[in-house]
């Protein structure tokens, strides 16, 4: 399990079993483990999701996006759920955006 810190300072954990699940339901995913958790510390946005989710962005690649969707829990401890790519951002900025203001 790793642990890194929110742009809310809250740290956040990626567990095997959810990288597991990641790569399992998105197998694009699979080489980017270390893009997921830099994610969280330094997206280019946060937009937030319907139940009080948070939602990462950060262009990889001309027009590519990887998303982070996580949870805080407290201001001590919060976990990713899951991870993708996509092309869409157009979708996401559709969103409340959280970060920055």
């Amino acid at each position: 399990m790793d642990v890194v810190r929110s742009k809310t300072y809250v740290p956040i954990r990626l567990t095997e079993e959810r990288w597991f699940h990641i790569t399992e339901e998105h197998s694009e995913m699979a080489g980017y483990y270390f893009e997921v958790l830099e994610e969280m510390e330094e997206p280019e946005a946060i937009y937030e999701g319907k139940k009080g989710e948070c939602i990462a962005v950060r262009e990889i690649e001309n027009g590519k996006y990887i998303v982070v969707i996580y949870k805080e829990l407290s201001k001590e401890d919060g976990f990713v759920i899951t991870a993708f790519l996509t092309r869409q951002r157009k979708k996401l900025e559709r969103r409340q955006k959280i970060w920055p203001q």
